[in-house]
């Protein structure tokens, strides 16, 4: 069980760490491209929505598994 709780807090972080690395991303190419620019802006957009979904899907987990558990 410790197994699967590490590759979880693994997994959560990844997402994190990710999220906020392809927002930079984006941010700067946004900056460096007037023609690009909404393209890179709607999908930082997504990424931050993604990240807020899986934020709230991450919590729901939690909160199941601390009443249940």
């Amino acid at each position: 069980m410790d197994l699967l709780k590490e590759m979880a807090d693994a997994f959560i972080m990844l997402i994190r760490s990710g999220s906020a690395l392809r927002v930079i991303y984006c941010l700067i190419r946004m900056g460096t491209s007037e023609e690009e620019a909404a393209v890179f802006k709607k999908r930082a957009r997504n990424t931050v929505v993604f990240y807020v979904l899986a934020e709230c899907i991450w919590q729901i987990k939690e909160l199941v598994l601390g009443y249940y558990g």
